[in-house]
């Protein structure tokens, strides 16, 4: 009996499947990519990102999970399994810094959402001067660093309803508009061409310079690693459930790209490319709303449910990341011990201090900006830019497994062949690899500017910590 209820407990190909869609998927990976890659052209690049690039890494990160089934670090704990926890140190190093640019786009998109959310329009808020935007955008984000502090739990909660009503509405906005047409005929409607000429993209720099846009929208799935060994045939049922969840993220990215075609012409987008950015998924919802007569309330949802999403994203990734590199056991080895001091609710109190010097610093120096649609457009290239860069270690963590496969048993192969296997890993890491250094890149010297100082200072910081501490044990 006990044992038919641990198998009834298993988890089944398609549920896997799922759970790790509402991860990795979203609504603002359909509109980014649709305004980055003029329109519906960016079906080409999706079907070509899904099957050379997501597949394989989500194969990969199944077998690293399988392996590493008792392991609850994540890739920190892969990279120390493989290669030593100096080496890990570096990898938890790099989870946590690429999150510094992610918090200080969450207060910014948060405040938009926030006026869509009240005011049912930004013209007022993109009036507003960028300094007094970005000031009140860090007090803001000041006030969440302490909210961080008292390790609120309930933010957890928030968080998951956010995102879970986000998902919802993604795939309705995506039902709605491709039934348009027949629901409300005389919609004002964008017809869409699907003709092989049409989808073949502008292979120029601006298209291989926004290459990371899309890396970054199917990453994360080393997030269902933990639930490899849950299932009731690893070997055979993790594979369905990854290609299953190829199958859908690439049928939610192309119709969702065909919805967006509908109603926006990409002209359009490339005169007004910052206000797109910063704004096209609320007037997506806006005009779905419109066309069933709804007025703004789909919009306002949304909006709603981004505040919300945003907001208590912002706190969990202040607090999250942070406990997961603070409360490593590399930390003690490499972390200098004032970082890891801990309040009465176990929040690391000076290294919020460091996140809120770090990530504060980048609101402030954007109060320069021209104009608050530029600040978001910058922040949602600064964060394709270097949030990929924590994918470079699960392929490395899976090229080492493999050159070391006898000291290692697991219940799933991505492939037999070590050879291929090293040769899929390397592939993916290259990938990632070219497409951050390509995404750094920007006409916009500012920009360009914040693309590589980010990476760099952060690196430099992540080198000098083991320095200090080495030196703290020496004195």
């Amino acid at each position: 009996m006990l044992t038919q209820a641990k198998e009834a407990k298993k988890i089944a190909w398609w549920t896997l499947a799922l759970m790790a869609f509402s991860t990795v998927w979203g609504f603002g990976n359909v509109v980014n990519g649709y305004i980055y890659f003029g329109g519906t052209k960016v079906i080409f690049s999706w079907v070509l990102m899904f099957l050379l690039y997501f597949v394989p890494y989500a194969l990969m990160v199944g077998e690293l999970g399988a392996v590493f089934k008792e392991s609850e670090g994540g890739v920190s704990s892969w990279v120390d399994a493989t290669m030593g926890p100096k080496i890990a140190y570096y990898a938890g190093w790099t989870y946590w810094a690429c999150h510094v640019a992610y918090i200080s786009s969450k207060g910014t998109g948060g405040l938009r959402a926030l006026a869509w959310a009240v005011f049912q329009s930004v013209d007022k808020f993109d009036a507003m001067n960028t300094m007094l935007v970005q000031g009140v955008t860090f007090i803001l984000f000041v006030f969440f660093c302490w909210l961080a502090s008292r390790g609120l739990s309930v933010l957890k909660l928030l968080a998951t309803i956010a995102g879970s009503t986000m998902f919802i509405m993604s795939i309705l906005y995506i039902l709605l508009m491709l039934a348009a047409p027949v629901l409300n005929p005389h919609a004002n409607l964008l017809s869409v061409d699907l003709s092989f000429k049409h989808l073949l993209p502008s292979f120029n720099v601006n298209y291989f310079t926004s290459l990371s846009i899309l890396v970054f929208a199917v990453g994360g799935c080393e997030k269902i690693s933990p639930y490899v060994n849950k299932m009731k045939h690893p070997s055979k049922d993790f594979p369905k459930g990854m290609i299953a969840l190829a199958i859908m993220v690439m049928v939610c990215a192309i119709l969702g790209t065909i919805a967006m075609g509908m109603m926006f012409n990409p002209k359009d987008i490339d005169a007004n490319f910052d206000s797109y950015v910063s704004n096209g998924a609320y007037w997506a919802f806006q005009k779905l709303g419109n066309y069933y007569h709804l007025g703004n309330s789909l919009m306002v949802i949304y909006a709603w449910t981004n505040v919300i999403g945003q907001f208590s994203t912002l706190v969990l990734s202040i607090d999250a990341p942070l406990r997961m590199l603070l409360g490593s056991k590399e930390a003690k080895e490499f972390i200098p011990t004032k970082l890891l001091k801990q309040n009465k609710y176990g929040a690391y109190t000076n290294g919020i201090w460091m996140v809120g010097i770090l990530s504060g610093a980048i609101i402030l120096v954007q109060s320069v900006v021209p104009g608050a649609t530029k600040v978001l457009t910058q922040l949602v290239k600064l964060n394709a830019t270097t949030m990929p860069l924590r994918y470079l270690w699960v392929f490395a963590a899976y090229i080492a497994l493999r050159m070391h496969k006898k000291h290692f048993q697991g219940s799933y192969q991505f492939v037999k062949n070590d050879k291929l296997a090293i040769f899929f890993g390397a592939w993916c890491f290259l990938v990632t690899a070219l497409c951050c250094l390509l995404g750094i890149y920007s006409s916009d010297p500012f920009t360009l500017a914040l693309n590589i100082l980010t990476p760099v200072i952060l690196t430099a910081l992540g080198i000098i910590l083991p320095i200090i501490k080495q030196h703290e044990k020496n004195s």
